[in-house]
């Protein structure tokens, strides 16, 4: 990603903590970070991708667009965890997908 789409991405994500409330307190204990790291990203202070950009860009972004297509596929973690995991047979999705479903009990709650 190129320093503009990073910056580009950053303010997009700090337009939507605005509009739904989310604080970076909020997103910082989300991602395990401080809230002066959240706030630089939100900034646009952050000039390369990093693990801890992307986890405050979609924890953000879902409030906004929910959960979507293209933000799965553009997440190398999950997708490297279905390519290692999966073995491509459709009854091994359905077993996979009804572990990830039941995750959702560990889904943090925010203030919002």
């Amino acid at each position: 990603m190129m320093i503009a789409e990073l910056k580009t991405r950053a303010e997009k994500a700090r337009r939507i903590c605005q509009m739904h409330g989310i604080s970076q307190a909020d997103i910082a204990a989300h991602v395990g970070a401080s809230q002066s790291q959240v706030s630089r990203i939100l900034s646009g202070g952050s000039t390369r991708m990093s693990r801890l950009f992307e986890e405050v860009c979609l924890f953000v972004e879902r409030f906004e667009e929910g959960v979507t297509p293209e933000l799965i596929r553009a997440n190398p973690d999950l997708i490297d965890a279905l390519q290692v995991t999966w073995d491509g047979s459709a009854s091994h999705a359905k077993a996979l997908a009804s572990v990830i479903r039941s995750l959702a009990v560990l889904k943090p709650t925010t203030g919002t």
